[in-house]
């Protein structure tokens, strides 16, 4: 076997063994298949929603509200910054035929940009780039490169809407991974800057990117955790709400029993039929308890059976 093909897999074994969660990425997915085909268990793998690998274009969207319980946790927000809401960036039409002289005025571009950053004038870098992408707009690079400017201008989404463009455009590119992992770390969002850094570590190893990721995983798993912790807490109240009411349904019985033993025969069967006929013949339906459960499970499901007028004079029995 070739030398540098065995040391690339080392490189990825490590990797492995720092987070074996990254067979969950969709790029190793021939890898992942490949292993369990053969019986093989994969550690970590089936951890809940550890590193989910995400590449859809969600930067500048506002967080979801947190309850108390979730927001509780201390977050090293050390070196996050607030959120650039710069208009996007100009972006080239990808569809455009490019010619061979339109590559060399770009590469040109690209030279000029790259001594302007080495100088220290970033705008004129950017510009450069743009221009650069206006000419070679199939060129995942040069957004690439475009991205890592805006990283060091802490224009995060910016970098970030550049970084998809270059990872649509070439999936196996290490750079877009790279500079959006960085972006992710200036906003704090620590998961997917994990994920990045570790795709940007599989395909081009570099020591600089395995730093960032040994940086970022602590407080990666720290979310993961702490988000975990909270859905099973979330889940253990919607199991104790169902209990509460199977408890309440049984003190109806345990009442309508009592009742029974006290009254005559006659009475009883007349009170319970005018009281509680249909909510026993709700009961006596399996498909009505199946929604009642579902909707317990679930407030957000009711929609689903609004016009199922029985369930819903059902519901407003029990509740």
């Amino acid at each position: 076997m070739d030398a540098k093909n065995v040391g690339d897999l080392q490189a990825l074994l490590n990797l492995y063994k720092q987070d074996p969660t990254l067979l969950r990425a969709k790029q190793l997915s021939f890898l992942r298949d490949s292993l369990e085909s053969m019986g093989d268990t994969i550690s970590g793998f089936q951890r809940i929603e550890a590193f989910p690998l995400r590449l859809n274009k969600d930067e500048g969207k506002p967080p979801e509200q947190l309850t108390s319980e979730e927001s509780d946790l201390e977050v090293d927000d050390e070196g996050v910054i607030k959120p650039d809401d710069d208009d996007p960036q100009e972006m080239g039409d990808e569809n455009m035929e490019v010619t061979n002289d339109m590559k060399s005025k770009a590469d040109q571009k690209k030279e000029d940009a790259v001594a302007a950053l080495e100088s220290g004038e970033l705008q004129k870098a950017i510009d450069l780039f743009t221009e650069a992408i206006k000419l070679n707009p199939q060129s995942s690079l040069l957004y690439a490169s475009r991205a890592s400017v805006f990283v060091k201008m802490q224009k995060p989404n910016a970098a970030i809407r550049d970084c998809n463009k270059a990872s649509e455009l070439n999936p196996d590119g290490a750079q877009a991974y790279k500079w959006r992992g960085k972006a992710y770390m200036l906003l704090g969002h620590w998961e997917k800057a994990a994920e990045d850094l570790a795709l940007a570590c599989i395909w081009d190893y570099d020591e600089d990117t395995n730093a960032l990721l040994k940086e970022v995983q602590p407080r990666a798993l720290r979310m993961i955790e702490h988000h975990t912790k909270y859905k099973r807490k979330h889940t253990l109240k919607k199991i104790q709400k169902i209990q509460d009411t199977l408890n309440w349904i049984k003190n109806i019985l345990e009442e309508q029993d009592k009742t029974q033993r006290e009254e005559s025969t006659w009475q009883w069967m007349t009170r319970t039929c005018r009281r509680y006929f249909d909510f026993f013949m709700a009961i006596m339906d399996p498909r009505i308890i199946l929604a009642w459960l579902d909707v317990t499970w679930n407030p957000g499901n009711i929609s689903k059976y609004r016009d199922n007028h029985k369930f819903m004079k059902f519901i407003g029995q029990v509740d």
